[in-house]
């Protein structure tokens, strides 16, 4: 019987140490032991090496200076804000957004730039993005010295593992290799992610999943994304490939296949209303799912069947993501719940349709419009993950291999 690589194994014992202290902190080591079902020896050993490595404090409970208390005072461990520094960033077709954030996820500054880059040459987006990171940096007191890791989310398909956009809206280009180019530009580590992957984590340290390990996150921005929890970790594809779900086929007919993005897309959405006047405008500035929400509400017939139509391609879709994974819920979140009731009730209707009555009460669905610095402090969360599983000594994290 082959057994596992034992290094393999401290790493993710340590990792989960780690994880349980950002969870459940201020927490003792027999509770940590507890919850990681982790011997008391290995999670002693473990926490003895974070606190050499300054990545976790500890708090006395209890008031060591009255002789007359009553047993000793219980040691209490959590994590060191300061021991590292991360950037993330949201880059989506008509803004970037970007957040500082400690070794908790804690914000220490966020910057939105309102313009547009979408399909913009790569060293025209490198520059804003860069421009970006130092001034969010700067407004929070530090310089890129003071950064450990950075992390950019993008929306379309990405390989997480080499740092290749294979896909984007963003760009002209296909398969770049994004992350060399910002590594080189801000002399940072830089991890590209899929804006989904983002997302997904933000909402399962601090948002809609905070108390799950098991969820799925289905964004519906510019494109469609998927973000599938699992034990607490992402699950992603071979080279850790993103998933882009609005690839996935709902139909096939004789002259075409019928994709997801081809029915309940953004540019699918607001294709179908006529552009001209305030609504192209609108559209242009990124802010036409605003602006056809404010036509249903004048009963915009045209535009309450389209969102109709694209809520049920939707509710179709999460309940086969149901079927294959059985989560026990499912976080919709993006700039198209924008259009409102119509669109949020579609989607609910259609769920509750096409999902098989024997798993018909298994995963809740919870609709949340996330703020633009929940995705930036999210990519924010990826890069702290690459850290916390990072190998560290007295100069910091050394690169993952």
């Amino acid at each position: 019987m082959k057994t596992a690589d034992p290094e393999l194994m401290r790493a993710i014992n340590r990792f989960n140490v780690l994880d349980t202290i950002r969870r459940h902190g201020p927490i003792s080591r027999v509770e940590i032991s507890e919850r990681t079902e982790l011997s008391t020896t290995t999670v002693s050993a473990i926490t003895a090496s974070l606190l050499d490595d300054g990545l976790i404090l500890t708090r006395h409970e209890g008031d060591i200076r009255n002789a007359a208390a009553r047993g000793r005072p219980r040691v209490m461990l959590e994590l060191d804000p300061e021991a590292a520094r991360v950037v993330g960033a949201k880059i989506a077709a008509n803004r970037m957004v970007f957040a500082v954030t400690n070794f908790r996820g804690e914000v220490l500054s966020d910057l939105t730039l309102p313009i547009r880059v979408d399909r913009q040459p790569i060293a025209v987006i490198a520059d804003l993005i860069e421009d970006g990171v130092r001034r969010c940096v700067v407004d929070a007191d530090l310089s890129l010295d003071d950064i450990d890791s950075i992390c950019i989310g993008l929306p379309g398909v990405v390989e997480h593992r080499t740092g290749h956009v294979r896909s984007s809206p963003i760009f002209r280009e296909t398969d770049v290799d994004f992350a060399s180019e910002m590594t080189s530009r801000l002399n940072v580590a830089t991890i590209v992610e899929s804006d989904a992957h983002a997302i997904t984590l933000a909402h399962h340290w601090f948002g809609r999943a905070r108390d799950l390990d098991d969820m799925v996150l289905v964004s519906l921005e510019q494109t469609l994304g998927l973000g599938v929890l699992h034990g607490g970790q992402l699950f992603r594809g071979a080279g850790g490939l993103s998933h882009n779900l609005g690839d996935l086929v709902l139909g096939v007919g004789e002259s075409r296949t019928v994709r997801l993005s081809t029915l309940a897309g953004e540019n699918a959405i607001l294709g179908e209303h006529p552009m001209d006047g305030r609504f192209a405008e609108a559209v242009r500035l990124g802010r036409g799912m605003t602006h056809a929400q404010t036509l249903i509400a004048a009963e915009d017939d045209a535009l309450i069947a389209t969102a109709s139509r694209a809520g049920e391609a939707i509710g179709l879709a999460v309940a086969n993501i149901v079927t294959l994974f059985g989560p026990p819920r499912v976080v919709i979140v993006g700039s198209s719940l924008s259009l409102g009731t119509v669109f949020v009730e579609s989607i609910r209707r259609s769920f509750q349709n096409a999902i098989p009555p024997s798993i018909s009460t298994v995963a809740e669905l919870v609709f949340d419009e996330s703020a633009d610095e929940t995705w930036a402090q999210g990519a924010a969360v990826v890069a702290l993950c690459e850290l916390y599983e990072s190998p560290w000594g007295t100069t910091g994290p050394a690169p993952a291999l």
